[in-house]
């Protein structure tokens, strides 16, 4: 094989990855190399062990991982479904849903270390929980998002206030003339707060 063959071929093998990678260089040692790891990596500058495991790839000697889903660590509410469902008895009682309705994301009051201490009492122990960065990202994937809920703000005024007032103006007409009424002046704040809670500062009934 002259350089230029070995350069080109060394080249198309750097734009290739993972799987597809292993299997060309396997295929190009089987042809060229006479299945030799070694020789590859002397003509071509690739490592004998990847080689090597392309060409067992290649007989079906070891299994190939074709999608990326299946390698690494699986995520803690897969490894463990029923993490997900108490996170979900835990976080659901402290939730509202968007208040515009442009999602299904749900709003939750509680914080993850939080939610990780509920975990605790429920009998989870401190090696089979994750952290509470990881149970962050939990709640995330089950489109859960913090956000303190907003409580109900007092209404400064009611629909009837100003016919109370018009009302109190007509009696005080009509008494402040009349030397048997005594008036008394009292002055009170009222907050009137209805519902547990709002969607948008403004009371959802």
């Amino acid at each position: 094989m002259d350089d230029l063959t070995n350069e080109l071929l060394s080249s198309a093998s750097k734009r290739l990855k993972g799987n597809q990678r292993r299997q060309f260089q396997a295929e190009v040692c089987t042809k060229l190399c006479g299945g030799s790891p070694r020789q590859a990596e002397q003509h071509f500058g690739w490592g004998r062990d990847t080689v090597a495991k392309g060409l067992r790839e290649q007989s079906g000697e070891i299994e190939v991982v074709a999608h990326a889903s299946r390698r690494g660590r699986q995520r803690s509410e897969d490894a463990n479904p029923q993490l997900a469902i108490d996170i979900r008895l835990i976080v659901e009682p402290h939730t509202q849903s968007d208040p515009e309705l442009k999602s299904s994301r749900q709003y939750t009051n509680l914080s993850a270390g939080e939610v990780r201490q509920e975990l605790f009492e429920k009998g989870y122990s401190e090696k089979e929980l994750p952290s509470e960065r990881t149970i962050r990202d939990i709640l995330n994937r089950l489109k859960y998002r913090l956000k303190r809920i907003q409580k109900g703000k007092p209404l400064k005024k009611t629909a009837d206030t100003d016919r109370i007032f018009d009302n109190l103006q007509a009696v005080h007409e009509q008494a402040k003339d009349d030397p048997e009424t005594l008036e008394i002046s009292v002055d009170t704040k009222a907050k009137v707060s209805l519902g547990q809670y709002v969607l948008g500062g403004k009371n959802q009934n």
